[in-house]
């Protein structure tokens, strides 16, 4: 409680004279004045006004249950809370595992797969459905993927059998496929990041399919350099972030380890993060480095757990995705992010919304 400024009233004593020593000026200190209850006040006038703000603009950060009175435009609001969901999309028109994904939630590309013959088929997703985009040059499953919708990137991948592995990158411009620079060592199952001209590939099986890789490779629009290595040579892991601030994630190490590790890249090197509350491979991952998520998998097992990282440590979501599912694809953010085929050649897709406090006018109807 601060200080109160002394005046006539403070200077009475008991007996009713007035403190003639005492000066009738300066404050009393804070020190001096005890904090007491207000439980026992049964009202209040109605020129007190802090039981409701009276803002100008609605107050940012709000708490979720806060009321206020908007000036402005003349009305109350309220800050709402609203639990994270996984809700159904539209159907991809090919089911396929080990696909490659990025984009948005609303505006997502899907490309490769195997549907029991490895496809170079591409899709793209609008928000709502999958219509048909521009069929990659190389048919292509277990491959990398960084960019948006109109500025993708393929890199490496498998054919089939699963000896075949590619160097080839290809740049996706909205409608078709052209070629990019080449990685420097053939690759699959490696995790991506980043976009079309600022990308990272990482981790992944070199040939044959059981020799594991932990490199890290740049890509700045037409030519692939080595980065830092990974701790730890690891498959079938996930990724998020962009070339200078990336995110790697769970993984496996054939056939019966499955990873909890997380490692974050600086540009040139990558560091240990926190652990994932659920070790597994074949997951997908979306948004940054600071605000990531990750979802799906197997550990062997498909699973449908979702996780949040705000750039030290996950914490598991209580919502979890309809249809469980690994080797999937996934694109967008850690609030609206998107995972669509995996498994046993799936066609749907899931979007996921994070936990929102909207605001709310509050009406009579």
């Amino acid at each position: 409680m601060g200080a109160i400024t002394r005046g006539f009233a403070n200077n009475i004593l008991s007996s009713g004279t007035v403190d003639a020593t005492d000066g009738l000026t300066g404050t009393i200190p804070a020190s001096n004045i005890n904090n007491t209850s207000v439980s026992a006040i049964t009202s209040m006038p109605a020129t007190v006004g802090d039981f409701v703000q009276s803002v100008a603009s609605d107050p940012s950060p709000a708490t979720a249950g806060d009321v206020w009175y908007n000036t402005t435009s003349g009305t109350f609001k309220t800050q709402l809370f609203v639990a994270a969901v996984w809700a159904s999309g539209g159907n991809l028109t090919t089911g396929r595992r080990t696909l490659g994904g990025c984009g948005t939630q609303t505006a997502a590309l899907g490309f490769g797969g195997y549907s029991g013959g490895v496809e170079n088929v591409t899709e793209e997703y609008n928000g709502t459905s999958w219509s048909p985009g521009g069929n990659l040059a190389t048919a292509r499953r277990q491959v990398g993927a960084a960019g948006t919708q109109t500025a993708g990137l393929g890199f490496g991948g498998a054919g089939y059998p699963g000896a075949t592995r590619f160097t080839a990158t290809e740049e996706y411009n909205g409608s078709t496929w052209g070629p990019g620079g080449s990685l420097p060592a053939q690759v699959s199952n490696n995790s991506g990041a980043g976009t079309q001209t600022a990308a990272l590939s990482f981790g992944g099986n070199n040939p044959p399919a059981s020799a594991l890789t932990n490199v890290t490779n740049e890509y700045d629009g037409s030519a692939w350099a080595g980065g830092g290595n990974l701790g730890t040579v690891k498959t079938v892991l996930a990724g998020a972030g962009t070339q200078t601030a990336g995110l790697g994630f769970g993984g496996a190490n054939p056939p019966t380890t499955f990873l909890n590790a997380t490692e974050e890249y600086d540009g040139s090197a990558w560091t240990a993060g926190g652990n994932l509350n659920t070790a597994r491979g074949s997951l997908a991952g979306a948004g940054t480095q600071t605000l990531a998520l990750a979802f799906g998998g197997g550990s062997p097992y498909a699973t449908g757990a979702t996780e949040l990282y705000n750039g030290t440590s996950w914490t598991t979501s209580p919502a979890t995705m309809g249809s469980p599912r690994q080797s999937f694809a996934g694109a967008g953010t850690q609030t609206d992010a998107l995972a669509f085929g995996g498994s046993a050649y799936l066609t749907t897709t899931e979007e996921f919304t994070g936990e929102l406090s909207p605001v709310k006018t509050i009406t009579t109807s």
